[in-house]
């Protein structure tokens, strides 16, 4: 695996190297050892799996207050997404600013997010399923959200003509911080 560290602290998109041959290929999508060198958590308590049946599902942009704050490590098993992380944390050198990936079941790109980042996505195909680790389990009464679409981060998210999203999404308040 090749951790590939990004501009926001802490965060890190992950590639798997493919062994290939006649077969098809093998990759490792989870290594303790590897992540251990990184300084990366390694203690994972919840799997989830989100599938969403049209293109433009936007989900997001969420977190988890603390003590329940969650390190994820989000990967596209089906179709493709357009990920997005927000750096939430107040003393951080890329507070308030936002990065995204492109994941697919092509890529194989993981993202490691760390504790203090809000986290969404839109998909950009039909059929897309994400697969995400965590380092904690869901608490409701913890779960936060934001706008996806606040000024605040600047997010440039792909152009749809029909977005899907919840009615929760929709009616996150602005960022205050």
């Amino acid at each position: 695996m090749r951790f590939i560290e990004t501009a926001l602290s802490g965060a890190y998109l992950i590639e798997v190297e493919l062994l290939t041959d006649v077969r098809g290929h093998f990759a490792r999508a989870w290594c303790q050892d590897e992540f251990k060198l990184h300084g990366l958590e390694t203690s994972f308590v919840q799997c989830n799996i989100s599938y969403n049946e049209k293109k433009g599902t936007l989900r997001g942009l969420h977190y988890q207050a603390s003590p329940y704050e969650e390190v994820k490590i989000v990967r596209c098993t089906k179709g493709a997404i357009y990920d997005v992380i927000v750096d939430l944390r107040p003393g951080s050198p890329s507070y308030r600013q936002s990065l995204s990936f492109e994941l697919s079941d092509k890529n194989y790109k993981m993202l490691y997010i760390p504790k203090g980042f809000a986290h969404g996505f839109q998909t950009l195909s039909d059929h897309t399923e994400v697969f995400y680790q965590m380092s904690q389990v869901y608490k409701a009464e913890y779960a936060r959200g934001i706008r996806w679409d606040d000024p605040v981060f600047n997010i440039e998210w792909p152009e749809e003509d029909k977005r899907i999203m919840s009615e929760k999404d929709q009616n996150y308040n602005g960022y205050r911080q």
